[in-house]
């Protein structure tokens, strides 16, 4: 059984949807670049990459969340940059044929933009029915992605990348406020740290801080006259400079 906490990216919109402009991506590529167009390749693989550097950088980001909160929304924001390197990939190939991107108020945008994803249940067998969902969300906008019209299929995965972009500035800010409130890795540690130490001063019977009444703890004196040296310390420091003689 594939454990739900392991792949809790599995679930998130964003990274569904950016599979399936990973795979739009690369059938574009393999249906529209050529020797002509692409003579050293170099296009195919900048897109593709790009594309792919979504997805695993949207799951590789949330797979660190419970360790690095900060390393979460540095990777999330990997993935929006590429996202818009991807869409300016798009737009460049409609402005090589002459041609702009569609309006706002065209009937294909509005159908694009309209189409919704469906919520996943994965119950317990998440790989097999993941790849089942990413592929019933790609198969909604095939009317657009599996064209022959390469200026189709560009204008919609436009669209789609420019409306996961506005999807993951909206996680990066849900992370940025979780972050506001529980703190980053850093400071996880340190309470961590100061809850033992604490524990153990209790144990010790340490003497209470005189400014604060909370329990002190031992530590040494890294600079000055007394260094070297130990010396009781409120274990609220920095919040509280409360110290006793050993």
């Amino acid at each position: 059984m594939i454990s739900i906490t392991k792949f809790s990216y599995f679930w998130l919109d964003t990274w569904v949807l950016a599979n399936v402009i990973q795979l739009a991506t690369q059938d574009f590529c393999a249906r529209f670049l050529n020797h002509t167009n692409d003579p050293g390749g170099r296009q195919y693989d900048q897109m593709t990459q790009a594309a792919r550097s979504a997805p695993a950088n949207i799951a590789e980001g949330n797979s660190r969340r419970a360790t690095s909160k900060e390393t979460e929304m540095k990777l999330t924001d990997v993935a929006r940059a590429t996202l818009s390197e991807l869409a300016n990939d798009y737009m460049n190939w409609l402005l090589r044929h002459n041609t702009a991107p569609w309006s706002v108020n065209s009937s294909d945008f509005k159908a694009v933009n309209s189409v919704s994803l469906d919520r996943p249940t994965y119950k317990d067998d998440v790989l097999h029915l993941s790849g089942l969902h990413i592929l019933a969300q790609k198969r909604k906008f095939d009317a657009w992605l599996t064209t022959n019209d390469s200026l189709t299929a560009a204008n919609c995965l436009l669209v789609l990348c420019n409306r996961l972009i506005l999807m993951i500035s909206r996680q990066i800010e849900s992370q940025l406020e979780t972050f506001r409130v529980e703190g980053g890795f850093t400071e996880g540690l340190t309470a961590e740290r100061l809850a033992y130490r604490s524990g153990q001063s209790a144990k010790a019977n340490a003497p209470t801080c005189p400014l604060c009444g909370k329990p002190m703890i031992k530590r040494m004196a890294k600079k000055g006259i007394n260094s070297g040296k130990e010396f009781w310390s409120c274990s609220d420091y920095p919040q509280c400079n409360g110290t006793r003689s050993l």
